[in-house]
């Protein structure tokens, strides 16, 4: 019986991955995002295993919603003291922040763990064209 892989600290590669969130569909994009992230898309992948994969997105105000979600969907916080419930519609979320958008919808899709919390660190998400991480030379997904 052949033991499972896994991989050292000092194996691990990281790369930098750059992705064009221009006219795409938030929920597929958050999905390419996510598996990226967990590093699903390198033969090294083992699960709990942080693959140093880092992500850039740009144009995160050019993402695109299908159906009536502007005006229907919402994210909830609650301050845990009474009628301390704050709602904010997709619209008004895109409109002043829309790297929030996407980072709560990768989230959603990473383990809500030690793990998640070390990977979502790794998501840079950037509202227009421009990103300061070109030292870094991300390749296009």
């Amino acid at each position: 019986m052949q033991k499972s892989y896994y991989p050292k600290a000092g194996e691990i590669q990281q790369e930098w991955f750059l992705v064009d969130a221009n006219a795409q569909t938030l929920g597929r994009l958050a999905t390419k995002i996510a598996r990226i992230l967990l590093g699903k898309n390198q033969p090294t992948f083992t699960p709990g295993v942080d693959s140093g994969n880092f992500v850039v997105v740009l144009n995160a105000k050019n993402i695109k919603v299908t159906g009536t979600k502007l005006e229907s969907k919402f994210y909830y916080q609650h301050s845990q003291y009474p009628s301390g419930l704050k709602t904010t519609s997709l619209r008004h979320l895109l409109e002043k922040h829309p790297d929030r958008v996407i980072r709560r919808a990768v989230w959603g899709m990473l383990p809500h763990n030690h793990l998640g919390r070390s990977l979502i660190k790794k998501l840079k998400i950037y509202a227009g064209a421009e990103h300061p991480h070109e030292a870094q030379e991300p390749k296009a997904v």
